[in-house]
C-alpha cells in the first residue's frame, strides 16, 4: 500500500514524514539548502495491524507540481498536510483537486504545526479544512491536529492512518504487471536501477521486461521492496528493479516497466471521460495541454464529440467523453486516471478516466456518452469494427478488466459470434453473407464461362481478416447458397457455360478444332477468328475433356490427340531411339505441330528425351 503526502510548501510534510518514520526524505543537497522538497522522497511506515506502508513525500511548491503528480499517481491513501497557523493555501487546493481527479478516495488530514496556535485557532482551522474538503476525495476524512516538533498528536495520526488504510481494498494480483518509473540511477555491481510504485500484477527476479513506450527489453537482475531485497514484488509496493541489458541513458522517468509476455500496447490516441475544474475555461481541440499519466507527461489535444474545431471544444464541470490526441505514445489501460495541466497560470485544469486505451484509428470518435459500463463500451467497439471483427486479446487492456471479468463479459454477449481471436455481431455476418452471394452472382454474370469466382478475391473483398471471411463462406455453404470447389466459389447448381449462347460459341470452337484435325490453329489464331471469349471456352472444354492443351498456345481436339497416339503406337518400338525427323514422317505432321506434341508426351512421361532422340514406353489409347 502507498501513502502519498500532499499540501502547500512549508506546511511541514517532510518533517511530519520524518517524525512518523524516522527517515529524512529530503535526499538532495539542493533540497536541504533551499528547505523545500524538489524530488520525490520515500520512506517505510509501519502501522499496527496493516504492516509496512510506503510513504511518498511529494513537493508542495507550485513549480514542482509535475513531480507531485508523478508521486500521487498510484497512491492508495493520501496524507494531506495543512499548517494550522497558515490554513488552506493555493497548492493545498490544487493538490486536493489532483487527488480527487486521480480517484484517491481514502486519506487523513494532518493539521500540522498545531503547537503554534491556541485551541480556538486550531478549532477554527479544523472548521475551515472541513469546509474545503466538502465535495472532494477527502470529504469525511479524519482531521488530526499534530506537531512534528513536539510529537503531539502523532499517535492519534498513526491510528487515523491505520483506520483509513484498513478501509482501502487490496489491489488485485491477477492483472498484468506494470510499474511507472519515477527515478533512474546506476549502482556499482547492480547496473541500471529504476524505481517506482508497482501498480498491478507481480514481477520476479530473472523475468524479462519491456520498457514502454519504446521497444527495449531487459532482464531483472534484482528486486527490492521498501529497501529490502526480495525475489518477487506484488502490487502497491515501492519497488527498485536492477536491470540487465539497458544503460541509464536508455531509460527515463515516465517509462512504464511491464513483463515482456503481458499484453501492453503503447498508443497515441485514447478515449476518455474528462472533467474540468470549476475555474477552467473551455478547452478547444486546437489547444495543446499537458497530460500526466503515471509518471509520464505528454502533450495532448482534447477533442469532444462533434468532430472538428470549434464544435469539439470541451467545457463545463460535468464529465464529457472525448478523444485524446497525444504527441508521444503512452502505455495506458482502461480505468487509468490522468490529470490535465496547462503551461500557463491556470495550472491544473482537469483530468479524467481512460475509457479505451487502444482505439482502432487515430480519428476514432469519442464514445456516445460518459460513465458507460464495460458492457456498453464493448457493444460500441463491436459496432465500430463491423466486418473487421473485434480482437479479443487487447480487451482487458482496453476496458480495464481482469481476465476473469473479460471472460464473464464475453459469456453474457448475445447474438455475437467468436471466430478465432475475434468477435463479430451475428447480424454483421448475415450482411457479409449477403455480400458474398452478390459477389459470386456478379462474378458469374461477368465471367459465365469461368468455373466460379476466385476464393481469395472474395475473401479480400469481404474483410481484411480471412478467418472471418472463411466463417461467412462456411455459413453460406451450409445454407446451400454456394458451393466450394477448390480455389473457386460458385452458386449452388451453377454450371459454367450452361447458357445457350455459351453453348453455341463452344460448339463453334470445337467444330473448328475438329475440322483442322492434327494440325489445328493456334490459340491466337482462334481468338482472331472466333472472338475474345475463346480462351475461356477452351478452358471449359478442357475441363470437360473435349480439348487437350498440348501447349499453352496449342489446343487440340481430343480426337486429334487420339489419332496421333494411334499413329505412335503403330510406329514406335520400345527401347529404340527416334529422331524428330523419323517421328515427323511417322506422324505425318510438320515441326510446327510435332514439337509441341512431343513435349506434351515428355510431360506425360510417354517419352523420354535424350540428346540423340526419344525413347517411348507404352502408348495409351487416349490422353
Amino acid at each position: 500500500m502507498i501513502l502519498g503526502t500532499a499540501g502547500h510548501i512549508d506546511h511541514g510534510k517532510t518533517a511530519l514524514v520524518r517524525a512518523l518514520t524516522g527517515v529524512d526524505t529530503d535526499r538532495l543537497p539542493e533540497e536541504r539548502r533551499r528547505g523545500i522538497t524538489i524530488a520525490l522522497g520515500f520512506a517505510p511506515l509501519t502501522l499496527d495491524g496493516i504492516g509496512t506502508v510506503g510513504v511518498v513525500d511529494v513537493p508542495g511548491h507550485e513549480a514542482f507540481v509535475r513531480t507531485m503528480l508523478a508521486g500521487a499517481t498510484g497512491v492508495d491513501l493520501a496524507l494531506l498536510v495543512i499548517a494550522a497557523d497558515a490554513g488552506v493555501m493555493p497548492q493545498t487546493r490544487e493538490h486536493l483537486a489532483i487527488l480527487t481527479l486521480l480517484g484517491v478516495s481514502g486519506g487523513v488530514v494532518a493539521l500540522s504545526k498545531s503547537d503554534l496556535v491556541d485551541a480556538d485557532l486550531c478549532a477554527l482551522a479544523v472548521e475551515e479544512v472541513r469546509a474545503v474538503l466538502a465535495g472532494t476525495a477527502l470529504a469525511g476524512a479524519a482531521i488530526v491536529p499534530c506537531s512534528a516538533t513536539t510529537g503531539a498528536g502523532l499517535d492519534a495520526l498513526r491510528v487515523a492512518l491505520r483506520d483509513a488504510a484498513g478501509r482501502v481494498p487490496a489491489r488485485p494480483t491477477d492483472e498484468p504487471f506494470r510499474l511507472p518509473v519515477d527515478r533512474v540511477f546506476s549502482v556499482a555491481g547492480a547496473g541500471t536501477v529504476v524505481t517506482g510504485t508497482s501498480w498491478s500484477g507481480s514481477l520476479a527476479r530473472e523475468d524479462t521486461v519491456r520498457l514502454l513506450p519504446g521497444v527495449r527489453t531487459a532482464r531483472v537482475r534484482g528486486l527490492e521492496s521498501h529497501g529490502v531485497p526480495t525475489d518477487r514484488v506484488g502490487p502497491g509496493a515501492r519497488t527498485a528493479i536492477a536491470l540487465v541489458g539497458v544503460t541509464r541513458d536508455e531509460v527515463a522517468p515516465g517509462t512504464m516497466v511491464v513483463r515482456a509476455e503481458d499484453p501492453w500496447w503503447p498508443s497515441l490516441v485514447l478515449r476518455a471521460d474528462v472533467t474540468l475544474l470549476p475555474n477552467a475555461g473551455p478547452v478547444g481541440a486546437r489547444r495543446w495541454v499537458r497530460l500526466h499519466l503515471g509518471t509520464a507527461e505528454v502533450g495532448a489535444r482534447v477533442i469532444g464529440a462533434g468532430g472538428t474545431p470549434p464544435t469539439a471544444a470541451v467545457e463545463g464541470a460535468a464529465p464529457r467523453p472525448v478523444r485524446l490526441m497525444l504527441d508521444a505514445p503512452v502505455a495506458a489501460r482502461g480505468g487509468d486516471r490522468f490529470v490535465l495541466r496547462t503551461g500557463g497560470t491556470e495550472g491544473t485544469i482537469g483530468g479524467g478516466i481512460i475509457t479505451d486505451s487502444l482505439p482502432p484509428t487515430p480519428r476514432a470518435k469519442p464514445w456516445p456518452s460518459g460513465a458507460a459500463s464495460a458492457a456498453e463500451r464493448l457493444g460500441w467497439m463491436l459496432d465500430e469494427v463491423g466486418a473487421a471483427g473485434l480482437e479479443i486479446g487487447p480487451l482487458g487492456t482496453r476496458l480495464g478488466l481482469r481476465p476473469a471479468a473479460v471472460d464473464r463479459l464475453l459469456k453474457d454477449l448475445e447474438k455475437v459470434v467468436r471466430v478465432g481471436d475475434r468477435l463479430v455481431r451475428l447480424e454483421v455476418l448475415q450482411v457479409m453473407r449477403e455480400r458474398l452471394v452478390a459477389l459470386v452472382d456478379r462474378g458469374h454474370a461477368e465471367q459465365p464461362l469461368a468455373p466460379g469466382v476466385d476464393r481469395q478475391a472474395v475473401r479480400a473483398a469481404l474483410t481484411s481478416h480471412h478467418a472471418l471471411a472463411d466463417e461467412v463462406i462456411r455459413r453460406a455453404e451450409r445454407a446451400g447458397l454456394i458451393a466450394v470447389e477448390g480455389a473457386h466459389l460458385k452458386r449452388a447448381g451453377f454450371v459454367a457455360g450452361a447458357s445457350a449462347s455459351a453453348g453455341d460459341a463452344r460448339a463453334r470452337v470445337l467444330e473448328r478444332l475438329r475440322s483442322a484435325g492434327v494440325e489445328p490453329p493456334s490459340l491466337a489464331e482462334l481468338t482472331v477468328e472466333l472472338g475474345p471469349e475463346v480462351p475461356a471456352l477452351l478452358k471449359l472444354a478442357e475441363r470437360e475433356g473435349q480439348v487437350v492443351m498440348v501447349a499453352l498456345d496449342r489446343p487440340f481436339a481430343r480426337e486429334a490427340v487420339v489419332e496421333l497416339l494411334r499413329r505412335l503406337r503403330g510406329h514406335v518400338v520400345g527401347g529404340r531411339r527416334y529422331t524428330p525427323s523419323e517421328l515427323r514422317e511417322a506422324l505425318g505432321i510438320t515441326r510446327k505441330w510435332l514439337i509441341p506434341f512431343l513435349e506434351w508426351c515428355d510431360r506425360r512421361r510417354l517419352s523420354l528425351r535424350r540428346d540423340d532422340g526419344r525413347t517411348f514406353g507404352e502408348i495409351p489409347d487416349a490422353p
